[in-house]
């Protein structure tokens, strides 16, 4: 662990122009408030299961669109870390996604040292990455672009965690992996999580799958064929859903 460098950054803007930054993180969350829409709000918080013992237990939605919350978040690119903490603290859901939607942006245009720091800051604020939406906007783009050229071993310890989200930022930063053309990564992981008991995982899983078949469809089908009892449909469907019809009936059949 790097603890004196996250310190420093945590008290530091982490800006390509060296600039000193020119918005607060009390005007981000200004911003987005004035953008609120409660109607929407109550549906969007529906949909990621904000209920009594469901996964998004007690998130709150400012019931804003995705496109919109990048815009604001985007203006607020050099808040430093300290800042960037409070956000993904927050109760409010699209606080933490623009949180993370600006790490994305830091970690995208900083100096190699910074990268290691932000990913060191993102992997110890995963319980505040806790919906399946704030996975897939950051773990691709920075934990994913951050392996492709160190080690992986990384991806075997979230993938084993109790946290969900700490298995879907597994699964799911290996599509940036996949976009680099390896697969290996890919099938690992999903062999580890067949039998995970989260449908949320479930569908990453088959997401992830699918996405390994676009670089080698022969690759996916030897792996469906020799996991096809262990597979759950879930994955099976999302992993075979660009097969024409017929071919996707025969491999639901176990016919490979």
């Amino acid at each position: 662990m790097r603890n004196a460098s996250l310190k420093t950054l945590m008290n530091a803007q982490i800006n390509p122009n060296d600039k000193p930054a020119a918005l607060t993180r009390s005007q981000l969350m200004r911003g987005l408030a004035a953008l609120a829409n409660p109607a929407k709000a109550a549906i969007v918080a529906k949909y990621f299961k904000t209920g009594p013992g469901e996964y998004g237990e007690g998130d709150k939605f400012l019931g804003i669109a995705v496109p919109l919350q990048r815009k604001v978040a985007l203006r607020y690119r050099a808040l430093a870390l300290r800042d960037l903490a409070l956000l993904l603290a927050s109760h409010t859901h699209e606080h933490r996604f623009a949180g993370l939607e600006i790490l994305v942006a830091q970690y995208e245009h900083a100096a190699e040292a910074d990268r290691e720091t932000i990913v060191e800051f993102y992997l110890q604020h995963t319980r505040s990455i806790n919906n399946w939406d704030l996975v897939d906007t950051s773990a691709p783009y920075i934990l994913g672009e951050h392996l492709k050229t160190r080690p992986r071993r990384l991806l075997v310890t979230l993938a084993r965690s109790r946290s969900v989200w700490e298995r879907r930022i597994a699964i799911i930063s290996t599509l940036t992996l996949i976009r680099n053309g390896e697969t290996a990564d890919t099938f690992r992981i999903a062999k580890l999580l067949l039998s995970d008991p989260h449908d949320l995982i479930q569908k990453a899983v088959g997401w992830a799958l699918r996405e390994a078949g676009k670089v080698s469809q022969a690759a996916l089908l030897e792996f469906l064929s020799q996991h096809y009892t262990s597979l759950s449909r879930t994955t099976l469907r999302y992993a075979i859903e660009r097969f024409p019809p017929q071919r996707r009936k025969r491999l639901l059949s176990g016919k490979f």
